[in-house]
């Protein structure tokens, strides 16, 4: 059958399936009339979200950084253009703007008012034989192993820990084999992790400047979305030969159980697990809420069910999802109608705003982090308003100046915490005032760097599978790095052109740590001081 005439069913929303109906019609020819795209939520884009407006308060769920190795997810947005400019390509565009703002950061680490020495990264001699021991080993030499079991204390009071936690958001007890994988994989970041002038950034939000163009260039093809739908099992037959083939699935819509036919000749492509699974907000007010519910009640439903089937296949979702207290993720969004914060903050750091990076503040027992990007932020931000994002790592850790732990306080009291961190007390009522803050509580949110064995997510394309592919975060791609939109992309091109056994492979990135003159210079680094 011409490919044409194929049908995918794509389960998820999330950029791991938007790049891969992207895929489906740019390289397998399929047309975009034949793929249905089934979202649990209202609208696409998963993860990468954006909402809000200036009167209530813009919001969003994460924020990523990524850097020049991200292929794949350059790649897929090498053919997507702007909605600024339609002659313009995303890429194109992102590159143009990092290259006109590209940060330099002079307040990487703040601490009581003052910006501290954060160009020595602290390591002794025993940190450095630690970070060769772990990454000079195989990958299955850290299985179910935390990173504190590979580092000595001394490791995580380093300013090296401090930003490179901050960066990509691990903590001690997250996974050895996923922090070994960044450390090869980000290798020739390590110069730079002071000053941050290696990493890209888009002229907007993510969901405004990537998710949104996809969206549209799928939409104008035809490809069908279906919110608010459920997909609750996939029926993967009775064969008894080895083969996986999907013949249907079972959808929860409108309070109803529906069947979806699904032929031999289609494809079901489906991305397990969901950082985003039953995440809250909170108010300028009032705090989120903390969902401890199991995992199996939500976005991880389908996973669970595919699991008790076959583990072989599926492998065990319970190794992310059993432990809310080591998973859960706090971000929150600022929204502001007075320019003194941004002030304040290019009077610390002698850089204007937009170009000084993330700055974290090492002493707050909550871990926060913050990024004042170029403004707007939102596509749609009026003038007079300003939007930045930031992060915690330890919720529920005792404040220092607000004194009750993070999943606890207002977004409000969250924002008067990082102010008096910052030495800006003196103004904290007024930046208070002219400001909303919206607190964002994830139970999964950080689930993917849960400690793990070599083996415990499933392929992309399992064995013996003759039409089913799995995507995102949970699935296992070598080498590669998760909690990144190169991984998720990465997991589409594998899912696509294995199913259509297309002469292709996903694009391929600089293997930095063989790199001579890199592991030079990162060595030098490490030993040096940064």
């Amino acid at each position: 059958m011409n490919n044409a005439e194929r049908k995918a069913h794509l389960i998820g929303s999330g950029i791991a399936n938007l790049a891969a109906a992207a895929y489906l019609i740019k390289d397998g020819g399929f047309s975009g009339a034949n793929i249905t795209i089934y979202e649990e939520e209202n609208l696409p884009g998963g993860a990468l979200d954006a909402a809000g407006d200036s009167e209530k308060g813009y919001f969003m769920r994460g924020e990523r950084m990524f850097e020049a190795n991200y292929v794949c997810m350059y790649d897929l947005l090498s053919f997507i253009p702007s909605l600024d400019d339609s002659t313009k390509s995303v890429k194109q565009d992102t590159l143009e703007f990092t290259s006109a703002y590209t940060w330099n950061n002079k307040a990487r680490l703040v601490a009581n008012g003052q910006i501290l020495n954060f160009r020595s990264y602290g390591f002794d001699a025993k940190d450095v034989s630690e970070l060769l021991a772990l990454t000079s080993k195989p990958e299955r030499a850290s299985n179910d192993k935390r990173i504190s079991e590979v580092f000595s204390e001394h490791f995580f009071t380093t300013n090296f820990w401090h930003m490179w936690k901050t960066i990509f958001a691990f903590e001690p007890w997250h996974s050895a084999i996923e922090f070994r994988r960044y450390l090869l994989r980000f290798m020739h970041l390590f110069p730079d992790m002071a000053t941050q002038s290696l990493l890209h950034h888009t002229r907007y939000n993510q969901y405004d400047s990537m998710v949104r163009p996809i969206i549209k260039w799928l939409t104008d093809r035809g490809v069908q979305y279906v919110g608010n739908t459920r997909v609750t099992d996939i029926d993967l037959g009775n064969d008894s030969d080895g083969e996986i083939t999907a013949r249907g699935m079972s959808i929860a819509q409108d309070g109803e159980q529906k069947r979806v036919e699904v032929r031999s000749e289609d494809l079901v492509i489906a991305t397990l697990g969901s950082m985003v699974a039953n995440v809250t907000f909170g108010t300028n007010d009032a705090p989120p809420k903390l969902i401890t519910s199991p995992a199996h009640e939500g976005k991880w439903a389908l996973w669970e069910t595919l699991a008790r089937k076959r583990k072989d296949v599926f492998r065990d979702p319970a190794v992310f999802t059993s432990n809310i207290d080591e998973s859960q993720f706090v971000t929150y969004t600022v929204t502001q109608r007075d320019r003194r914060f941004f002030d304040l903050m290019e009077q610390l750091s002698g850089q204007e705003v937009g170009r000084n990076g993330m700055t974290s503040l090492p002493e707050s027992s909550w871990s926060l982090s913050f990024i004042l990007s170029h403004q707007p932020y939102y596509q749609s931000q009026p003038e007079g308003v300003y939007v930045w994002y930031g992060i915690a790592l330890y919720p529920d850790k005792m404040g220092d100046y607000v004194r009750k732990p993070m999943n606890q306080c207002s977004g409000r009291e969250v924002l008067e915490e990082l102010t008096r961190h910052l030495g800006f007390g003196a103004d904290v009522e007024r930046i208070l005032d002219s400001s909303s803050v919206v607190v964002n509580m994830m139970p999964f949110g950080i689930s993917q760097f849960m400690k793990r064995k070599v083996s415990d997510r499933p392929d992309v394309v399992p064995e013996g599978s003759t039409n089913l592919a799995l995507t995102g975060q949970f699935v296992e791609v070598p080498d590669d790095c998760v909690f990144t939109m190169e991984y998720s992309v990465r997991s589409a091109q594998m899912a696509v052109f294995k199913l259509l056994d297309l002469d292709k492979e996903p694009t391929p990135y600089p293997q930095v740590s063989h790199d001579l003159h890199v592991v030079w210079n990162a060595f030098k680094t490490l030993t040096q001081g940064g």
